[in-house]
Formats: structure tokens, sequence, C-alpha cells
């Protein structure tokens, strides 16, 4: 079992450089969190064998299969044991024929759809707003991913700019002007029982509080972020 594998274990947080939310709240009371980073600042999110320290209020089938966060069933999110600020939050995702789901940052948790930004994942569903898009704010009409396949996406969130990259490509670069979503949870949707969404590699990176930093920081790995 690796360092990053076992960082999953039971504690109350830690503190990167006054920098990242840590707070812990009822998705995370008791549950495991993240304790130690690779060399590049990143935190396995999964132990790759089961779900633990993430909550699904709504019921759903949310399983770990070949590795990967699988799931299935009715609408539900699987929220992280803790919450963040600026960060930088990765998968490896594969989708079905007409799947629907997404990545959430700084999420409120709770039932239902929560409030917080999604990187949207969906590729042929009826909904225009395909993968990359930021649901709601920016969306990218295009056609990203084919069904059926694995692709990564890489969300940034720093302050009131949210960036999404598609298999290394940034596709959305988007300033809230009213910073609409501060603080919250990672979060990983199942949309509609006809939807079957896989997600393995999942990874987090707290960034500091301070922009300037933050941004700093994340250049580290995207020289291509400006």
């Amino acid at each position: 079992m690796t360092n990053s594998i076992r960082s999953w274990m039971t504690a109350l947080g830690i503190v990167l450089g006054a920098a990242t939310v840590f707070a812990q709240t009822p998705a995370a009371a008791g549950k495991p969190v993240p304790l130690e980073p690779d060399a590049h600042g990143w935190y396995a999110c999964f132990d790759g064998q089961t779900l633990s320290g993430w909550t699904a209020l709504d019921p759903s089938d949310w399983h770990v299969k070949d590795g990967a966060v699988t799931a299935s069933g009715p609408t539900s999110h699987l929220f992280s044991p803790n919450t963040y600020r600026n960060l930088e939050f990765k998968a490896t995702i594969r989708l079905n024929h007409s799947g629907n789901s997404g990545m959430y940052v700084r999420a409120a948790y709770g039932k239902g759809f929560p409030r917080g930004y999604e990187a949207q994942v969906e590729n042929t569903s009826p909904d225009r707003q395909r993968t990359g898009s930021l649901y709601g704010f920016s969306p990218v009409r295009e056609q990203l991913v084919a069904d059926d396949t694995w692709w990564t996406q890489h969300v940034i969130a720093i302050g009131n700019r949210i960036i999404i990259k598609v298999n290394d490509k940034i596709v959305t670069d988007y300033v809230d002007s009213k910073n609409t979503y501060k603080v919250g949870h990672l979060a990983l949707q199942q949309h509609n029982p006809s939807s079957v969404v896989e997600y393995k590699d999942v990874m987090v990176k707290p960034l500091p509080a301070d922009e300037a930093l933050a941004l700093a920081e994340a250049k580290k790995d995207m020289p291509d972020l400006k």
C-alpha cells in the first residue's frame, strides 16, 4: 500500500501554508481525510478499493470496480470529506452513451443538485452543455469526447476564476464577477438512471488562499496557464 493510499485515514485535517480551507462538516465528521500529498502536492481522493471518507445522501449505486468509482441509478452526488477554496481537482473519466455527470468544486453539502461550480461531464445526452462547460456559467457546445472512452478533466478554482481543461487543453476560462461560490466540498454526480459514469485517478491539490500565490503554484504543472 502506497503512502498516497494510506493518506486516507481518520484525522481532523491539515494546514497548508495558512492557505486552504479543510473545515470538517457533517459530511466529514469521523471520516478519513487526506494526510500526505505526493511530491507535487496532489492528494489521492480514493484508495482504489472503497469509498472511504465520501458521502452520498441520495439513493444510488456508488461503488468501486476495477479501481474506478462507478455510479448508476437515480440522481445522487458523492461528497468529499473536506471543504476547499482555491484548488485543483482532476480525474480520468468514462461515460456511457447519452450519460450525464459532473465534477463539482465548492459544493454545498446536501440532498438534490448541490449549489457549487460544476464542470460538466456530458457528451451525447440531450443537454447542450457538453463536457468542459462550467455549467450555468460558460457553456461548451462542441462535443469534445466520444462515448465510452477514457478522458481527463482538470478543474482549477482560484478566487472567482474557474478553469477547465479536457485532455490537457483549456476549454473554459471563466471569471465569475459575483464570486458565487467561495468554499465547499468536491462532489461527483450521478445524474439519472440511464447514466453510467466511471471516475479513476481522482486527485485534489489545495492551493494557497492568496490568489497570486495560487496561480503561481498552478502554473508549475501548467505552463500554458496565463
